[in-house]
């Protein structure tokens, strides 16, 4: 069930010594972009215990991707370059900039997506809302509206919001994978960064840190396992 608009305002975020009950209620998606699927998803596999589940082409993108599912609606999303599309540049989220794969932004889901944006306007600078789409390797169409992913410094720290117009989320059908623990933020002026997420009314753990950078913590077997 995607929950409404109003709910994803009660935002929490699983920090260290919580409960793990508490983690949170309307992330999406994190997207680990890549300039090479194939390898990353054989990297991904050997540190996280399992193999992507194949995703789908993004028409006029240029990419295509993998998921994993870190929730029952929270997926972990391998996006790279697809090699079977016309080349396109710029390709989604800078991934043909990239030498490595890197934790490049977040999705937070919302319903009624329009509203919500026309709601937190002015006050808060999200992307233009666009429509998307598609297929999966069983011939369904998943389609969407976000708004448009915005990267400072090559990482997208405020989230872009997404709302699903299929019925089907994406984290249903992906390989169940490693438990989400924990998703921070880094940044050499957090205040700055907590003021935007403010004015989205969400409230995600920030820290200081030389670069901005975007942390997600799993739960491995034997140790935690931190992708960045």
């Amino acid at each position: 069930m995607v929950l409404s608009h109003r709910n994803s305002f009660e935002w929490r975020l699983l920090r260290q010594g919580s409960e793990p009950n508490t983690i949170m209620s309307t992330l999406d998606h994190l997207v680990y972009a890549t300039p090479d699927l194939e390898a990353t998803c054989r990297e991904l596999e050997i540190r996280l215990g399992v193999r992507a589940s194949a995703g789908g082409q993004h028409p006029g993108r240029g990419t295509h991707n993998a998921l994993i599912s870190i929730g029952p609606e929270a997926y972990l999303e391998i996006i790279g370059p697809d090699p079977l599309q016309p080349e396109t540049r710029p390709v989604w989220f800078g991934i043909d900039e990239l030498t490595a794969p890197k934790l490049i932004t977040w999705a937070v889901r919302i319903d009624d997506l329009e509203a919500f944006v026309k709601e937190i306007s002015p006050h808060a600078h999200v992307g233009v809302v666009r429509p998307g789409s598609r297929k999966t390797p069983e011939g369904t169409t998943l389609s969407w509206r976000l708004t448009e992913p915005q990267l400072v410094q090559g990482v997208g720290l405020i989230p872009f919001l997404i709302e699903w117009n299929s019925r089907q989320h994406p984290a249903q059908s992906a390989i169940p994978g490693p438990r989400l623990l924990q998703l921070r933020i880094e940044h050499p002026e957090p205040e700055l960064i907590r003021k935007q997420l403010n004015s989205l009314r969400l409230e995600v753990a920030i820290e200081q840190g030389s670069s901005p950078a975007l942390v997600a913590i799993f739960e491995g077997a034997n140790d935690l396992i931190e992708l960045r």
